[in-house]
């Protein structure tokens, strides 16, 4: 269902996309390509004195990052097409090849802050790899979908209680996963 359509009209300024695809490896790793687009609905003039384009990338970068089964990233590349200041902006792309090490699930977005945070990073890089960790989780779900199948002992999905709709006493747990199904306020009398 889309939002409803405004009540007052207005102006186009600022448009940013973020795409990650991802992909399985023959090497039993996975690729995470991101890639984020910022563009502006009006021209603007450039520091050089050329006016830039409504609609032509502000920023374009890319981020590649391959984790292992584990979620631990084992490479890591980051690549710029556009960005406001040019090679000032690209120089920071080798330094994101230290993602590498980093685990996806484990406190990863404090942990990129830590190390990215202010000038020593891009913002918009630094943003970027944030989608990252939800990302991966998509990207394993059918391959732990079939793991929980083909085990002997049913483990709880690792989704359940990771947000409002997945919660233990939530009617999509009690229909889809009954077995680990919580009536509501019995969590509290447990505890």
């Amino acid at each position: 269902m889309p939002l409803s359509p405004p009540s007052v009209s207005r102006e186009p300024l600022h448009t940013r996309s973020i795409r990650v695809d991802s992909y399985a490896r023959e090497d039993g790793q996975w690729d995470l390509e991101a890639e984020l687009v910022d563009t502006k609905g009006y021209d603007f003039p450039r520091h050089s004195g050329a006016v830039h384009k409504a609609g032509t990338p502000v920023h374009h970068m890319h981020l590649r990052v391959t984790i292992d089964e584990q979620f631990t990233i084992t490479a890591a590349e980051a690549a710029y097409d556009a960005a406001p200041y040019d090679t000032e902006c690209s120089a920071i792309a080798p330094d994101y090849a230290s993602l590498v090490g980093m685990n996806l699930l484990r406190s990863f977005r404090q942990t990129v802050k830590e190390r990215f945070g202010r000038t020593a990073g891009c913002t918009h890089m630094t943003e970027l790899s944030y989608v990252l960790p939800t990302v991966a989780v998509q990207t394993m779900s059918n391959r732990r979908r079939l793991e929980r199948l083909a085990s002997a002992t049913p483990k709880k999905p690792f989704q359940l209680d990771g947000c409002h709709a997945l919660r233990l006493d939530g009617s999509v747990a009690q229909e889809f996963y009954p077995q680990w199904y919580v009536a509501p306020g019995a969590r509290e009398k447990r505890k």
